[in-house]
């Protein structure tokens, strides 16, 4: 017992180091977001503020709050399509076994290969000829993209370990395919779908590329676009910036935390098989 306690506070002290470094950045911008903009070039750096300031928190409520509500929009719509498209395609992949069902779990597994400026030019010509650019349900469906193969893999990996005698016995009482996937699948899938939900809300709140060439010179622009329109050609507002990346973080870390749960009981699902 002795002899393995140093190696244990070894282990705990590396873990220690480990998990600091890569905090601080997270720190860091919590520290220059009340850093007045004359103390950013302090040699040596401050590495606690002492002269703060809540400016860059002042200019969050009066410039971002629209860009904001914007992503909130964006990031519901996108979670209720994927949900809709994916957890069906699951469903479908999972129980019914339709023919060609694994080849196209490997093409959705190389649709998550495919880099997003590439399909971004392709929405940019798809919705310039349907009028679409610079509109919230074509970022929805945009984003959606991204997330609808991850989502359609873990609800498939998920449903794959219901087991059939559940259905069959739905299906005895009467219940139709439909019916089935409504009332016994869906209930059951509560972990999966809080995955692929908070997975495509993530995804669409954390979204650039697509934001910037489909929404770019539009009134409907999410955070990240919010954030870099303080990225000027000879200023950089790195207050306002850190202060609004500090409240943007705010949803993503409290959803992390509320799902985790879910998301570690959702992600392993179906991984093991008896």
């Amino acid at each position: 017992m002795t002899t393995s306690t140093p190696r244990a506070w070894w282990k705990t002290g590396v873990g220690l180091v480990l998990t600091g470094l890569m905090l601080f950045p997270v720190y860091w911008m919590i520290n220059v977001s009340f850093t007045r903009d004359q103390d950013m070039r302090a040699s040596p750096p401050h590495l606690i503020p002492t002269n703060g300031t809540l400016d860059g928190y002042r200019a969050v409520l009066d410039q971002q709050l629209p860009y904001l509500g914007t992503s909130f929009l964006v990031g519901l719509g996108t979670v209720a399509l994927t949900v809709a498209l994916a957890a069906p395609a699951g469903y479908a992949l999972a129980k019914l076994r339709p023919p060609g069902g694994p080849a196209l779990s490997f093409v959705l597994l190389i649709a998550q290969m495919i880099p997003g400026i590439i399909m971004a030019m392709g929405f940019y010509a798809i919705y310039l000829s349907l009028g679409v650019l610079n509109t919230l349900p074509g970022l929805i469906l945009a984003d959606t993209t991204l997330a609808v193969p991850f989502a359609v893999l873990i609800f498939t990996a998920f449903m794959s370990g219901i087991p059939d005698e559940l259905l069959q016995a739905a299906v005895v009482d009467g219940a139709s395919r439909l019916r089935t996937f409504w009332s016994v699948v869906l209930p059951v899938s509560r972990n999966s779908i809080v995955t692929v939900s908070l997975f495509a809300f993530l995804w669409s709140w954390s979204d650039f590329i697509f934001a910037s060439t489909l929404t770019g010179g539009g009134d409907h622009q999410p955070i990240t676009l919010g954030i870099y329109h303080y990225i000027g050609n000879n200023n950089q507002q790195w207050n306002a910036i850190m202060a609004t990346a500090v409240v943007a973080s705010i949803p993503a870390a409290v959803l992390l935390v509320l799902a985790q749960r879910y998301v570690s009981m959702g992600v392993t699902a179906g991984a093991v098989k008896d």
